[in-house]
């Protein structure tokens, strides 16, 4: 299962974009709020926050990463255990954004693994994934596999946003 606190559309661009790219982090516990509401059913019972990992690479360029920011600002307000340790990105990626389905899924096959010690904790936990956009799932997809394959027992997503093709109006 995955969730979104907002659609990803005129209305939310520009917010999640100057989140993202441009610095602005001031929203951090208003996002936690609304991915909250929006999760609320995903988070009951969710042992691990586990935010989607930058390469380090992605991460020097953007100095932070805004998935393990907003997975923070949850673990302050929920019962589930904020963990940035469990996942790493181990192939440079490129940016998703001018890809279709299919390829973004090729994009990131392969593009995660565990860190160290991480399997031992994560043994039949429940473990929330969040980031910060979801598009085609490609990525939440690819960490989730990662994480079952070591043990999970549940990987659910939710991120703050979420882009969704305007559905056409009866005629």
């Amino acid at each position: 299962h995955a969730s979104a606190a907002l659609a990803y559309d005129d209305g939310s661009r520009a917010l999640v974009l100057s989140f993202k790219h441009g610095g602005r982090t001031e929203g951090l516990s208003s996002f936690a709020a609304q991915m909250r509401r929006a999760g609320r059913d995903i988070l009951d019972g969710a042992d691990y926050l586990v935010p989607v990992p930058l390469h380090p690479s992605r991460l020097v360029r953007r100095r932070y990463n805004q998935a393990a920011l907003l997975a923070r600002a949850l673990g302050k307000i929920t019962n589930a255990q904020f963990d940035p340790d469990v996942l790493m990105r181990t192939k440079r990626t490129d940016s998703q954004g001018r890809f279709n389905a299919r390829q973004r899924a090729e994009n990131v096959r392969g593009a995660f693994s565990l860190r160290g010690k991480a399997k031992l904790r994560i043994q039949g936990a429940h473990i929330v994934l969040i980031d910060d956009v979801l598009t085609t799932g490609a990525t939440l997809e690819s960490c989730a596999r990662t994480l079952k394959q070591a043990g999970a027992a549940r990987v659910d997503g939710l991120c703050l946003a979420r882009v969704a093709k305007a559905a056409a109006l009866p005629t």
